[in-house]
């Protein structure tokens, strides 16, 4: 336990000044970091799949979801809809030429799964960088014409508010994470009363409760020091919203993982198993983070 904590913490303290670093930097660099995530838990997922016995299109599966995440950093609709439909065409075509036809709809949904679970819900997460661009600069990034320009130096274009995208970002992951490692503490302390104790015996309402309230303190800090167009009835709504659906995050996770019987995803991050292990949380959170702040907070 003790070098397990251990590991998390260096693994934290490394990750973290990464991810605030590329987060304002942005542009290019911050696609290229989430989608090194988004291949890492794509390719984790379909490897869970193989072992439960399935047959899921890996290679296929993997861009896939890394095409979600480049269509949502260009805003583009037509590509994420064209990605979606020619995956599910091509998965569903492949399997005709299987030999073995045992289990085909397993390995059809199994692939489509994939991409939606880990590609879509990350590509939130890249969508929250690009709110300055996609909504206060629309008209400006509609006659870019040297895209290359835009990937590399961002800022020269959006110079302004463009930075508002890094703290966008950080909401999923600050919201997740002190949920994550309150509920952790706590529940290892004074959980006794648990939520699905046949998905996950650790989880606990106890650890649930605090976890939220530690998401509520921090949505208050962040509104302290560089959030301030966040109101109190913002900290409250996403701090509670975040507190159901981060526990959730976790238990979809392990039910894959019970499923198939395995600890954890594998062994890519020390002290925390896989990718999908550390950022199973922030899957659900980033997509409610985005759609809030789109829909009640940007442009109010």
């Amino acid at each position: 336990m003790k070098s397990e904590l251990f590991y998390r913490v260096i693994t934290s303290v490394l990750f973290i000044p990464v991810l605030i670093f590329v987060a304002y930097t942005g542009g290019i660099y911050y696609l290229l970091f989430i989608e090194l995530g988004i291949a890492l838990g794509a390719y984790e997922f379909y490897k869970i799949l193989e072992k439960r016995g399935l047959k899921p299109f890996v290679f296929i599966g993997v861009v896939a979801a890394l095409t979600l995440g480049w269509a949502a950093f260009y805003a583009s609709h037509i590509y994420t809809v064209l990605t979606l439909t020619a995956l599910l065409m091509f998965v569903s075509i492949s399997e005709l030429y299987r030999r073995n036809m045992d289990r085909a709809i397993y390995h059809i949904s199994g692939t489509m799964f994939g991409v939606l679970y880990v590609g879509w819900l990350f590509s939130h997460l890249i969508l929250l960088r690009q709110i300055p661009v996609l909504l206060h600069h629309h008209e400006a990034f509609q006659n870019i014409h040297n895209l290359k320009f835009y990937m590399f130096y961002p800022k020269v274009i959006f110079a302004g508010d463009y930075s508002l995208g890094a703290v966008y970002t950080l909401i999923p992951f600050m919201l997740a994470w002190s949920n994550d490692i309150t509920a952790y503490f706590v529940g290892n302390k004074f959980g006794k009363h648990k939520i699905l104790r046949r998905v996950s015996p650790g989880k606990s309402w106890e650890g649930c409760i605090s976890g939220g309230l530690m998401g509520i303190i921090c949505m208050f800090v962040l509104r302290a020091f560089v959030a301030p167009w966040l109101n109190v009835l913002d900290c409250l709504i996403l701090g509670v919203l975040s507190a159901f659906l981060s526990p959730m995050g976790d238990l979809v996770e392990s039910l894959l993982k019970r499923d198939v019987r395995i600890k954890d995803a594998s062994s890519t991050i020390p002290g925390h198993g896989g990718f999908l292990d550390r950022f199973d949380s922030v899957l659900f959170v980033a997509p409610l983070v985005y759609y809030y702040l789109t829909l009640f907070v940007v442009g109010r």
